[in-house]
């Protein structure tokens, strides 16, 4: 049997329908204060989490991680936080 990490209950391949609802329960963190990286080639995983978890701001790395992918995805965050005139312009825990 294979073992897929973070396809196993209660998590699923669906990102934004278990892993957000988890993390932002379990650590009670707004999905406004989440940034998400995804370097998924066969899935739109980020736009998933868009649709279903307002606020998060994602980006697509499919190459991995990339410097500039990095920069853009805090310059997003740092422009969603400044159209909602939020306080802070950095995810929780950078």
């Amino acid at each position: 049997r294979t073992w897929q990490m973070g396809r196993q209950p209660p998590l699923s391949s669906d990102k934004s329908r278990t892993h957000f609802p988890i993390l932002r329960d379990a650590c009670g963190v707004a999905y406004e204060e989440m940034l998400f990286f995804d370097d998924s080639v066969w899935s739109d995983h980020c736009g998933l989490v868009a649709a279903n978890c307002p606020g998060v701001v994602t980006q697509r790395t499919p190459r991995g991680m990339q410097e500039h992918e990095w920069r853009n995805g805090l310059r997003k965050f740092a422009a969603e936080a400044a159209e909602r005139g939020a306080s802070t312009s950095e995810p929780s825990g950078a």
